[in-house]
Formats: structure tokens, C-alpha cells, sequence
């Protein structure tokens, strides 16, 4: 049974509790970061193919690290919308200092 909450704020601790390993954590940023790369290069390039490779990057770089080094299942599963906010405060968090890689 997943927990419920209402809403971001009070979501976001157990994001991070579910992300306490810090090879976790930078293969989340890896993975987001060539989101981004791979957006920019394709709006830059107009290669609108690349795309498509976005969410295989992101979440594939993600769901490594949760079943390989936390031994957790990741939050898309039961909160997509809340985890997908998630990753990317978290990702400014770790670009920001406020959480070491």
C-alpha cells in the first residue's frame, strides 16, 4: 500500500529518504542531466528524433540506481507526478549544494 500525501512539501522527505545512496543520487542527476543535453541539443539541432531518448535516460539512469543501490522500488510507480517534481528539486539541490552528491 503506498502512502498518500497532500502534497509536494510534505512528499519531497520521503522522495529524499528514497534516495539516501549517493551513487543513487548522481545516477539521478546523470540521467536528468542528459535529459536536458539531449531537449537542448534537439530544439538546438532540430533533430527532433533525439528526443525520443529522453525518458530512456532519465529513467533509465533513475531506476538503475533504486534497484541496483537502494533496493527500492522508485516512486514513479505509485506518486508519477509528485517523483517526476521530485528529480528535478532534487537535482537542483545537488547542482545547489544543498544535498551532497
Amino acid at each position: 500500500m503506498s502512502q498518500q500525501f497532500g502534497s509536494f512539501g510534505e512528499f519531497y522527505p520521503f522522495y529524499l529518504r528514497e534516495h539516501a545512496n549517493r551513487t543513487s543520487r548522481a545516477l539521478h542527476f546523470i540521467g536528468s542531466t542528459l535529459v536536458l543535453l539531449l531537449l537542448a541539443w534537439s530544439a538546438w539541432s532540430a533533430q527532433w528524433r533525439y528526443v525520443l531518448l529522453a525518458p530512456l535516460c532519465g529513467y533509465g539512469f533513475a531506476w538503475v540506481g533504486h534497484f541496483f543501490f537502494e533496493k527500492n522500488r522508485p516512486a514513479t510507480f505509485t506518486h508519477p507526478f509528485y517523483s517526476f517534481a521530485g528529480d528535478w528539486v532534487m537535482w537542483k539541490d545537488l547542482i545547489t549544494g544543498k544535498i551532497r552528491f
